[in-house]
């Protein structure tokens, strides 16, 4: 019953949607005609009466009713609260059809999880889809007229072969006074477990798949129930209803035409059709019709669910499925770009002008830069090199004034620099430390008061800390021992090398 015209409007032209406008099955004009017929009909009738049955005097009574009308009738929200409607109607309708229990996914799984060639694994298969949509045509034939009008009790469902008399006895003697559509799915988890412990259902995995999917399947068939059940709230579509209703009922006395002798302000022209009084009753009241058409789409209306046609997709595709196509592969071969090392299908002559389009990359792939833009800049406005910039960093870590070669802070930067196995050599050491290159008996700045411990040399054990809050002694990995080397503390200080890593974060650690 679904009006498509998808094909009419794939490519964009000139009046494209104007060839829609002479389209009478599902329009407008077929939902509104009497409605407009019946509006025009009460306007004419009022004019003739205003015309040729009153009085003068009752003219100017019906005039002044007229000028009142057409002054307030604006103060009733008719779009406003029309818009938010329909709006909510509209948006109810694509959820309950994306609530429709199709069986798609469902029979995917069946028939990669329950196996058997013989006729006993068919029977599973065929009977686990079977139960799939019978739930689904007991929950269509709740909400949809036409399913029930086509089963309009149980007996035409166990004729149709949705269910046997047998099964239909239990279904009969369950005592419950709800709706049962949910039976089914019980049966199916009943029978996938049969299936599991017979073999049929090979892993756990594989029955908790088929598990969830059921639950996927049963849970779109209890959205249909709720949606049945819960309508939008009445007092909304009465405070609409209304709010169309009493704007037209006034447009009937408001908008009609005074005589342009008594000089009423808008009224110097006299016609007998009010043509955008009909226009504005087209829009609004159209409007109203199209939420009354999908508030419920399980009706028969022009574009309701055509619930029918997927009960009976659904079942045959199911069957066809699990039975026939059940382990029907056709021979492996290879493709027609097994060599090749770009794959691309051909074109038509039709499309093959989209062969010369380049394939998008992305937006910003066709930003273009000027060259000095493009240059890195320095931060905080430094004008050492990139190198220099992370050397001074590091020796703002480095403290001037502490004793770094018995246990300073460089001192226990050195057995960390040699747990990441960093590949120190002695003059980038001695460029590092701030009394590099002081002359012969000068005292050193930095409060150093022996040479630089060499990096491949265990460090000597330092004195713990004593006082009452003094850390216990945390001691540090030591290497196999080898002779002491001494290093001289010669050159001039320099920056440290950047590839030198920073042990912040273990160095707060040890001297915590």
């Amino acid at each position: 019953m679904t009006v498509t015209y998808t094909a009419r409007v794939a490519k964009a032209r000139f009046g494209g949607f104007s060839k829609l406008l002479l389209l009478w099955r599902g329009s407008i004009y077929k939902l509104l005609w009497r409605e407009l017929l019946c509006f025009l009909g009460l306007f004419m009738a009022l004019s003739a009466a205003y015309r040729f049955v009153l009085t003068e005097e009752q003219k100017r009574y019906f005039e002044k009713l007229v000028l009142y009308c057409d002054r307030y009738a604006s103060l009733i929200p008719v779009s406003f609260v029309l818009g938010f409607y329909v709006t909510l109607v509209v948006h109810r309708w694509w959820n309950q059809y994306l609530s429709m229990p199709l069986t798609d996914a469902l029979m995917c799984v069946v028939v990669g999880t329950v196996h058997g060639h013989d006729e006993r694994g068919r029977l599973y298969r065929r009977t686990l889809m079977r139960y799939a949509g019978l739930s689904g045509v007991l929950i269509l034939r709740s909400v949809s007229t036409a399913v029930f009008k086509r089963f309009p009790t149980i007996d035409h469902v166990v004729e149709a072969g949705f269910m046997t008399r047998e099964e239909r006895k239990k279904f009969e003697n369950l005592n419950s006074s709800y709706n049962k559509y949910w039976v089914p799915c019980v049966w199916f988890c009943n029978l996938a477990a049969q299936a599991r412990r017979e073999g049929r259902i090979r892993d756990n995995g594989a029955f908790k798949l088929l598990l969830e999917e059921l639950n996927v399947f049963r849970s779109k068939c209890g959205m249909l129930f709720h949606y049945d059940w819960i309508s939008v709230p009445l007092v909304y579509t009465q405070v609409v209803t209304i709010a169309v209703y009493s704007y037209f009922l006034a447009c009937l006395i408001g908008r009609q035409f005074l005589d342009p002798a008594q000089g009423y302000k808008d009224h110097d022209l006299d016609l007998c059709v009010p043509i955008f009084t009909l226009l504005q009753f087209f829009f609004y009241a159209g409007w109203l019709k199209v939420a009354e058409q999908l508030i419920n789409p399980f009706g028969e209306d022009d574009d309701d669910f055509e619930t029918n046609f997927l009960i009976d997709r659904c079942f045959q595709v199911s069957m066809l499925a699990v039975d026939e196509m059940y382990d029907d592969l056709a021979m492996l071969e290879k493709d027609l770009y097994w060599d090749a090392a770009e794959a691309r299908a051909p074109y038509t002559a039709a499309t093959a002008f989209l062969m010369q389009q380049p394939s998008f990359q992305g937006s910003t792939f066709d930003i273009t830069l000027a060259k000095e833009d493009m240059q890195f800049q320095r931060q905080d406005g430094l004008e050492a090199p990139l190198s220099e910039a992370h050397g001074d960093f590091l020796q703002r870590l480095l403290p001037v004034g502490t004793g770094m070669g018995t246990g300073g802070l460089l001192g226990r930067r050195v057995p960390l620099l040699r747990r990441k196995n960093s590949q120190v050599s002695e003059e980038s050491m001695a460029a590092s430390c701030a009394c590099a290159g002081a002359p012969d008996g000068a005292v050193p700045e930095c409060g150093c008061e022996g040479p630089l411990v060499d990096l491949g040399q265990p460090e000597p054990e330092s004195e713990p800390l004593t006082g009452p809050e003094s850390p216990a002694p945390v001691p540090a990995p030591r290497a196999p021992a080898e002779p002491l080397t001494v290093v001289p503390l010669s050159g001039t200080r320099g920056p440290a090398p950047p590839w030198l890593p920073s042990p912040i974060g273990e160095e707060e650690e040890s001297l915590a």
